[in-house]
């Protein structure tokens, strides 16, 4: 009895994969799925798009295998081409990237030091880069991520994704992530299960929590008034990991949540459950 009831949810569970929509927003700092024609049934093979691999699951009725590429912000608009490898050979497929016309942000900081770092403030903040990469960079073997999300916090959205950001009228970085805004103290909640891969309390994003789902999908909590989490701890959806706070470069409570994809900081609207797959 206990092994039919494994198979039907185990059954059920790929119909709701293939059932799926995928996220596909083919601009800078947007996601292209792209379908490999390769059966479901068939071992799952790797993808690589700009010299990094690529979380692939399966979608489709009936299923086959997509690819989910992170667009960088950076990336100019084209054809680029996302390469599939599999047991049969390599496939290229292309990739035609639009433009998007993110809108600007100007915001004034009191603490100079958080717009122009001193000289050991730069050394600080650049060991802490090299830490953050690596969790962004890593590649843990999985099945299929949980890759639906949902918030970590509730709040109005302070600041969206991909702002082209100014401090103090000093061009900076556009924003990678998206804000939330919410009392000090307030509980966050991972969006979905995975292994917490760094925790620190950094230069500019104060205390911090990644989180690694799987296959190059990890995401980012920052300016945390606590961490209530630990390297290595696994998590279900739901869990808590931190507080609300403003730690580091903030200029009020709010939490600062990026979705990265192959090292690419993506628009995490795309994997809320809410955004049906748009």
């Amino acid at each position: 009895m206990r092994t039919w009831i494994l198979f039907l949810l185990l059954a059920w569970q790929q119909s709701a994969l293939a059932a799926e929509t995928l996220p596909d927003r083919r601009v800078p700092g947007g996601i292209a799925a792209v379908d490999s024609g390769l059966p479901g049934a068939e071992s799952r093979p790797q993808a690589w798009f700009r010299g990094r691999r690529v979380l692939v699951l399966p979608a489709g009725e009936p299923p086959t295998w997509h690819a989910l590429a992170g667009l960088p912000l950076a990336l100019e608009p084209g054809t680029h081409h996302l390469e599939f490898i599999a047991t049969a050979g390599k496939t290229r497929h292309p990739i035609v990237v639009g433009t998007h016309d993110y809108p600007e942000q100007r915001i004034t900081i009191s603490n100079q030091r958080q717009v122009n770092p001193a000289p050991l403030d730069l050394e600080r903040i650049g060991r802490e880069r090299k830490l953050m990469d690596s969790a962004f960079r890593a590649w843990r073997d999985t099945g299929t991520p949980q890759w639906r999300f949902v918030l970590p916090v509730e709040g109005p959205r302070s600041s969206a994704f991909g702002l082209r950001r100014f401090f103090n009228d000093q061009p900076r970085s556009p924003h990678s992530g998206l804000d939330l805004a919410a009392p000090a103290g307030t509980p966050v909640h991972a969006p979905a299960g995975g292994v917490v891969s760094r925790t620190g309390n950094y230069f500019f994003n104060g205390k911090t929590v990644l989180i690694d789902h799987g296959q190059g999908l990890v995401t980012m909590y920052c300016h945390l008034q606590e961490i209530a989490v630990t390297e290595g701890q696994l998590l279900e959806r739901g869990d808590t990991i931190g507080k609300v706070g403003a730690t580091g470069r903030a200029t009020g409570p709010h939490l600062h949540w990026s979705v990265s994809l192959n090292d690419v900081r993506v628009d995490p609207d795309l994997f809320l459950e809410s955004a049906g797959g748009r």
